[in-house]
């Protein structure tokens, strides 16, 4: 494997590390903003979410829009509007413009994560594919660690000493540093090749050629030209792809596989976690400060096992990755379930003398009054203290009044990120790059994408409005038995796709 090769699907695959910066970003954000602008919980998870809809549009059409401009062009549009989102969102003086701004954002990264496993898919060998395309899901968790990262840093030096940050300018500065990363990814775009595939599928012949043999040398780039020439004829003709004949007999299997994939990539909450993950920490009582350094912990926890799925994919398989990561994950959730349905809530006055924020004094009303289920507690302290003085100080006072078994509920966490990042994190991106023929590729994966993009807008929009009103136990029990139920699906349909080529895997798994 070429160290070029590492380096063009590296670059590509920066807009992942973006969604990954953005959505470990915003876990940080909304601790300040959501105050600020005194949002209710379904306009806390529509800040969140609604980059999530926006990419929904974006992964629609950005695979047939490929196909035809190029998939190098579409991502360098893709970076240009990374950076437009962060200074809007730095700049925003409302609800309104934040979430507008980041709809900007997710209008870039739809397109990205399904333009650059396709790309990574077209310019890398079978043997070395599935690593290569789960350089994305390395990107996305490297972006989940660096933002984990600066949002400790910010929260870290807003202290009332500081001159430079204070809570209505920290969570601005949280957002705007992601215009580096996203001129970066710009800059760098224009040095990778367009991909080779589709330089066939655009009848550029001679151009394709030249690529291939620039990143794979002259010996090895033969070989792959006879194979895509063999497969050539028939998918060059992209005009009459649509979905009624994805529905047909003869791809209707792979069409359910990755759809099934996709759902579940999303439905068992896996962006409810990464995208509130300072919100949930601080449920468990540890504090503020311990919220934002537990992040760094999950985003560390998610760097390692993507590299150690990076490791094992071609050499274990797609499958078995897939149904030991998704039992895992069932595993863990419902542990986390547990531990939540445990907990009891409790102020005494000395833990009230301890706040000093306006309004404290009126606790007194429920001092030594315990609750034994989350909701309960925290209705009775936001009508008592009004949403925006509580959710400006939620975090001193679940420290304050919560007994729970904060340690069973981290192991949980960590033990459905890490299962996570090894099995549905990269290996849905993976078989969703292998297994449609070139013909169909950009359409199939968009539509998926989209399917996965719907599923995860509508966790993160409701997972605020689960937590108020279902609490925080039967919120993770329920996505804990949804996976358990994907668990049985996934081993009754997903295919192994380990060491084929596209060509192969499309004459095993396409039928005439």
């Amino acid at each position: 494997m070429s160290k070029k090769l590492i380096f063009i699907s590296f670059v590509v695959s920066l807009g992942g590390f973006l969604f990954g910066f953005d959505a470990g970003i915003i876990s940080g954000v909304m601790s300040y903003a959501g105050g600020e602008f005194n949002l209710n919980d379904i306009q806390s998870g529509w800040v969140v979410s609604s980059p999530s809809f926006a990419a929904m549009i974006a992964m629609l059409f950005s695979g047939k829009l490929s196909d035809k401009l190029g998939r190098r062009r579409i991502l360098i549009y893709v970076a240009f509007l990374y950076a437009v989102s962060a200074l809007l969102s730095a700049f925003a003086s409302s609800y309104e413009m934040l979430y507008i701004a980041r709809m900007i954002g997710g209008l870039a990264f739809g397109a990205a994560l399904v333009l650059a496993p396709m790309y990574i898919a077209e310019i890398s060998t079978a043997k070395n594919r599935g690593k290569l395309v789960a350089i994305q899901q390395l990107n996305i968790v490297l972006g989940f660690f660096a933002a984990f990262l600066s949002n400790y840093f910010f929260n870290k030096y807003n202290s009332p000493e500081s001159t430079f940050l204070s809570d209505t300018t920290v969570w601005r500065w949280m957002l705007g540093v992601e215009l580096i990363p996203a001129l970066l990814y710009f800059i760098a775009l224009f040095f990778v090749p367009k991909s080779p595939r589709w330089l066939y599928l655009s009848n550029k012949i001679d151009a394709a050629k030249k690529v291939l043999i620039q990143i794979h040398g002259e010996t090895f780039a033969e070989s792959e030209i006879i194979a895509i020439e063999k497969n050539s004829d028939q998918n060059r003709n992209t005009s009459n792809s649509n979905i009624r004949k994805l529905l047909k007999p003869g791809l209707r299997f792979i069409f359910i596989v990755g759809l099934m994939v996709g759902i579940l990539q999303q439905i068992t909450g896996i962006n409810a976690v990464y995208f509130y993950a300072t919100s949930i920490f601080k449920q468990t009582g540890i504090g503020t400060d311990a919220a934002f350094s537990s992040g760094i912990l999950l985003s560390s926890i998610t760097v390692v096992f993507t590299i150690i799925a990076m490791y094992l994919i071609d050499k274990m398989g797609r499958r078995p990755l897939l149904l030991i990561g998704t039992l895992g994950i069932s595993i863990s959730l419902l542990l986390c379930a547990y531990g939540f349905k445990q907990a009891s809530y409790k102020l005494t006055s000395d833990n009230i003398k301890t706040f000093s924020f306006t309004g404290s004094e009126k606790l007194e009303s429920i001092a030594n009054k315990e609750y034994t289920f989350d909701v309960d507690f925290k209705n009775e302290l936001k009508a008592i203290l009004g949403n925006q003085v509580y959710s400006k100080n939620d975090g001193a006072i679940l420290e304050a009044a919560t007994t729970i078994n904060a340690t069973l509920i981290l192991i949980g966490i960590l033990g459905f990120i890490a299962c996570f990042a090894f099995s549905l994190g990269p290996v849905m991106w993976v078989l969703l790059s292998e297994l449609y023929p070139l013909k169909y590729r950009g359409l199939a994966i968009g539509i998926i994408a989209f399917v996965n993009s719907l599923v995860s807008s509508i966790i993160q929009l409701i997972f605020p409005w689960e937590l108020s009103n279902l609490g925080n136990a039967m919120s993770f029990f329920l996505f804990g038995i949804i996976a358990f139920i994907g668990f049985f699906i996934m081993l009754k349909i997903v295919p192994e796709t380990k060491g084929k080529s596209l060509e192969e895997i499309e004459k095993e798994f396409v039928k005439a």
